[in-house]
C-alpha cells in the first residue's frame, strides 16, 4: 500500500483544480537510478494505465505505481511540506536504509 497524508491530499486536489485536469487523473510515483543516494522519487500526474501497474486509494486519492518501483515504496506515505525548510512533496519511506539531505533520493 502507499498512503497519502492529509498535508498531500490538500495539495494533489489544489494542483488538480489549478491545472484544470480533467476527471481521471492519478498520481503515479516512481523510483528511478539516480540521485547523491543512488535511488530517485518520481511524482507526476497521469491518465493512462500501464500493464503490470499496482493502484491504490488512500485517503480519497489514487496512487498508481509500476511494479518494479513498489518494490521500493511499499508502506511509503506521501506527505507535503510547506514551511519554512522548503516546499514540496515528501516520501516518508520505511524502506529507506539512508536518504540524502534534500530527500529526494534514498538508498535501500
Amino acid at each position: 500500500m502507499i498512503y497519502v497524508a492529509d498535508s498531500a491530499k490538500e495539495r494533489i486536489q489544489e494542483i488538480i483544480e489549478e491545472k484544470h485536469l480533467e476527471e481521471g487523473y492519478f498520481v503515479r510515483v516512481s523510483v528511478t537510478s539516480g540521485g547523491c543516494s543512488g535511488l530517485t522519487y518520481v511524482m507526476d500526474f497521469d491518465n493512462e494505465s500501464k500493464p503490470n501497474d499496482q493502484v491504490f486509494e488512500d485517503n480519497g486519492i489514487k496512487v498508481v505505481t509500476d511494479l518494479k518501483s513498489f518494490l521500493y515504496l511499499f508502506n511509503t506515505t506521501l506527505e507535503f511540506s510547506g514551511g519554512l525548510n522548503g516546499k514540496g512533496f515528501i516520501f516518508n519511506n520505511p524502506n529507506a536504509a539512508r536518504t540524502c539531505g534534500c530527500g529526494e533520493s534514498f538508498s535501500m
